[in-house]
């Protein structure tokens, strides 16, 4: 970082010719300023530092390219900025120095300086944007001016740079007067307010300066989601893995199940489904409330990208819900917990269930003729998948785990692991080999390829896109089946009736009675359901195929979402991130994206196609 402690023509120079090579340029400037310049862009923000102004910094300093304007030398400030508009208008047709800054305690209007007939609609995009406050936050009405004047300042600041030195470098003047009604008349910050106040603010910005930067100037940006910040700072980083840390020092969904569920069914099946033994639960490895201490110890709240600072609030406290649930288990507030974390059962969703078990019957007999494998042969075709992925990045690893003391199949940490006396038909292990390996394996892979290690591990509620992403992946490649699909749905239905005050006995019956389920198929799907306590995330897999056909109807790309591990509410501001090149694009694609038909099958679900038409036969 330079450190310049007066402006003269060297320290100038020194700032320009890192600009000229095109490096990022970070500087501590005299009387306590700071320039960050990410990239030559068209434009600057610029914050005069002042005392007693809590919070207005830090609605720039996320910023890619702005100045904070120190107390000394402002003379100095003056010309550098007359320097660099000289050197960077030619560039782009013209430079814009944009000053934001706090109005006086009570004010309600956001003043917006700027030569009105020069960009029109840019500023009228401003206004617009701005005065959608009021339709977020109600209570504050607050309203926004656009004055056409010389005099692009505060009040009671000297200028900057006059109108006509502007026109000799190139440079266009803008400023916002900002009503700062996210503090006290004393001058103390509202924290949570602000905290939302700038998000809202940043992104109005913005899609002015976009607007500006389209209309005005040569310089090309997809969208304004492009303009923040492209490195992010060491904090940033610093969270992001203890965050990574604490969610790896427990296995969540294994210390909320059973550790006698074999005794269990065996109990209630002996006993013609009277009988039920209480769940057992493995011992908590961590201390609950250490671990929360650790997770409210992050200062999340000093973050100030608002895209960033969003995903880590979220995920803290999800991580808060389910360690709270841990020391809950087997307890009724447990069932509460989880109606909190995974946000009950849509009604929607709920007869979206219903109809689906109406109109597919369960499969009782299979074909005789159905070849079946076997742990070591799906362990050989899960080979050959990460085979292709290596082929697309070298970087690629995973193995296959047999082993006996697991149960079902599952990934974890990127890794496939099997159940020693595993045995399925082979349609099945097709399908099965695109959704652990082409969707769980893939999205840890490309997720751990990313800056952030929360791509690898999970955004807050990434399990229903997850989850929806690896049934499309079974249908795509014609192996979801009947049965799989009314499980599904089943686990919906119990869901809801879970919510509605119904025990264990009572949602097996319901799904064998009314549904037409197996004793077998019911008891896996009640038996789930009711770990815990009462345990809702099972309704996340139906949730996550729902969501993910609306957003293909809806127009969105289905090769985006394998990124990394993220939920669909997560879209805007992956696509925002990968804008800014602070997230990559993914670098492996599934195999399944190669087939003949899988382009028909996505038109088919983008023009409506029922989920009890995915069914293969």
């Amino acid at each position: 970082m330079l450190d310049i402690s007066k402006f003269t023509d060297k320290s100038i120079k020194q700032i320009l010719t890192k600009l000229e090579k095109k490096t990022e340029v970070n500087a501590l400037l005299p009387g306590g300023g700071i320039l960050h310049i990410e990239k030559e862009v068209p434009y600057l923000i610029i914050y005069r530092k002042e005392d007693n102004d809590e919070g207005t910094s830090r609605l720039v300093i996320s910023e890619a390219s702005y100045i904070i304007v120190g107390d000394e030398d402002f003379e100095g400030y003056k010309k550098f900025l007359f320097e660099v508009s000289s050197m960077l208008s030619p560039l782009f047709k013209t430079y814009m120095l944009f000053e934001i800054y706090a109005g006086e305690s009570g004010s309600n209007t956001f003043m917006i300086k700027a030569p009105a007939k020069k960009f029109p609609t840019a500023l009228d995009t401003l206004k617009k944007e701005l005065e959608e406050i009021n339709s977020v936050y109600s209570g504050i009405y607050l309203q926004t001016k656009i004055k056409d004047t010389p005099r692009r300042h505060a009040d009671d600041d000297e200028n900057l740079m006059d109108v006509d030195v502007a026109k000799e470098c190139g440079a266009v003047l803008v400023s916002l007067e900002v009503p700062p009604v996210y503090r006290t008349a004393e001058g103390e910050l509202y924290p949570v307010f602000f905290r939302g106040f700038k998000d809202f603010l940043i992104p109005a910005i913005h899609k002015f300066i976009y607007d500006y930067i389209r209309v005005q100037t040569t310089y090309e940006v997809p969208s304004y989601t492009a303009l923040g910040r492209q490195s992010l700072k060491d904090k940033v980083f610093e969270i992001d893995k203890k965050l990574t840390e604490i969610e790896s020092s427990y296995q969540f969904l294994w210390l909320v199940s059973p550790s006698n569920i074999h005794q269990i069914k065996t109990t209630f099946f002996d006993s013609n489904y009277e009988d039920l033994l209480d769940y057992h639960y493995r011992l908590l490895p961590i201390d609950p409330d250490l671990l929360k201490r650790e997770l409210y110890n992050l200062k999340i709240e000093e973050i100030d990208d608002p895209a960033m600072s969003y995903i880590f609030r979220e995920k803290r406290e999800e991580l808060d819900h389910q360690i709270t649930m841990l020391s809950e288990r087997g307890t009724r507030n447990f069932f509460y917990s989880s109606i909190r974390l995974y946000k009950g059962v849509d009604r929607s969703l709920c007869e979206e269930a219903q109809q689906l078990l109406r109109e597919v019957d369960e499969v009782t007999s299979e074909n005789p003729d159905d070849e079946l494998i076997d742990a070591l042969g799906f362990s050989s075709m899960a080979r050959k998948e990460f085979d292709y992925f290596q082929q697309q990045d070298e970087n690629f690893k995973s193995r296959v785990h047999i082993r006996k003391d697991v149960n079902i199949m599952m990934v974890s940490q990127g890794e496939l692991y099997l159940p020693e006396d595993y045995k399925m038909r082979k349609k099945e292990s097709l399908a099965l080999i695109q959704h652990e390996v082409g969707t769980h394996v893939l999205t840890f892979h490309n997720g751990s390829r990313q800056p952030l290690q929360q791509m690898k591990i999970g955004l807050a509620d990434y399990d229903p896109l997850q989850e929806g992403l690896a049934v499309l992946a079974e249908y795509l490649v014609d192996g979801l089946t009947a049965n799989r699909l009314r499980t599904l749905a089943g686990r919906v239905v119990a869901g809801s009736a879970l919510l509605d005050g119904g025990d264990f006995r009572e949602i097996f019956r319901l799904l064998m009675k009314d549904y037409g389920f197996s004793d077998v198929r019911a008891f896996n799907i009640t038996s789930r359901i009711m770990q815990g306590g009462g345990f809702l995330k099972d309704i996340i897999y139906l949730q996550g195929l729902v969501q993910l056909r609306a957003y293909l109807q809806e127009g969105g790309e289905l090769e985006p979402l394998l990124a990394g591990k993220f939920g669909i509410k997560h879209t805007k501001i992956i696509k925002e991130l990968t804008d800014r090149g602070v997230l990559n694009t993914g670098v492996l694609r599934p195999s399944y994206l190669l087939t003949e038909n899988t382009k028909e099958k996505l038109n088919l679900i983008r023009e409506g196609l029922p989920l009890s038409k995915m069914i293969s036969t």
